[in-house]
């Protein structure tokens, strides 16, 4: 399929995105529930997943996406590669991040991965970033011990702010230190990531753990 045009920005705030999704039957989604799964909040074009479901067949992969186009041109690929270990929601993952969570099997979520948020640099349009503290609070109340957060950005600010929200919760920590990570923990890189690489531009990753 061809690139889909899409808006660049979608403002999570507007009214049209303020209802929470209805979650799946998960039965119905995925061939083997039981798998583990790693949640990529903004999926975008879902290349990452794509290839991850496809190099990690033991786990489940769930990708969401608040541009809808990228969604529905995600889900025709997934059907294309006839993939029963990977699914995309059109949602916003701010109202909706709990009930679908708490709709998943009990103890299957295991990974969580925030990479290249929108970084709304205007500073009147910063509420609108996606790693706010009320979500990062919600996390913490949804999702079991031993859950992993991996999170990256190529822009300084937004890495260090969602880093340090993190961080000032009682119920994360860092496993690897404070430290950035200097590579990439999966075996896949976003579209993003390989554009700015290739740029010689830094990438900031940082992983949290749910005490």
């Amino acid at each position: 399929m061809g690139r889909v045009r899409v808006r660049q920005h979608v403002n999570p705030l507007s009214k049209a995105y303020q209802t929470p999704v209805t979650p799946p039957d998960w039965s119905q989604i995925y061939a083997e529930i039981t798998k583990p799964l790693h949640l990529d909040i903004g999926s975008a074009s879902g290349g990452f997943l794509l290839e991850m479901a496809q190099l990690e067949p033991n786990w489940n992969y769930l990708g969401l996406e608040i541009r809808q186009p990228l969604v529905e041109r995600s889900l025709s690929i997934r059907d294309e590669k006839e993939l029963e270990n990977l699914h995309y929601i059109f949602c916003n993952v701010n109202n909706s991040f709990q009930p679908l969570v708490n709709s998943l099997p009990k103890g299957v979520l295991k990974r969580i991965s925030i990479q290249f948020p929108d970084p709304w640099f205007k500073k009147r349009h910063q509420k609108r970033r996606v790693v706010t503290p009320e979500f990062v609070e919600e996390i913490a109340n949804e999702i079991e011990s031993g859950v992993e957060i991996f999170l990256q950005s190529d822009v300084y600010e937004v890495e260090v702010e969602m880093r340090d929200r993190f961080a000032e919760h009682p119920a994360f920590f860092q496993p690897h230190g404070e430290r950035w990570l200097s590579n990439n923990p999966f075996p896949v890189a976003t579209e993003r990531e390989q554009s700015v690489l290739e740029k010689g531009d830094p990438v900031y990753r940082t992983i949290f753990r749910k005490r």
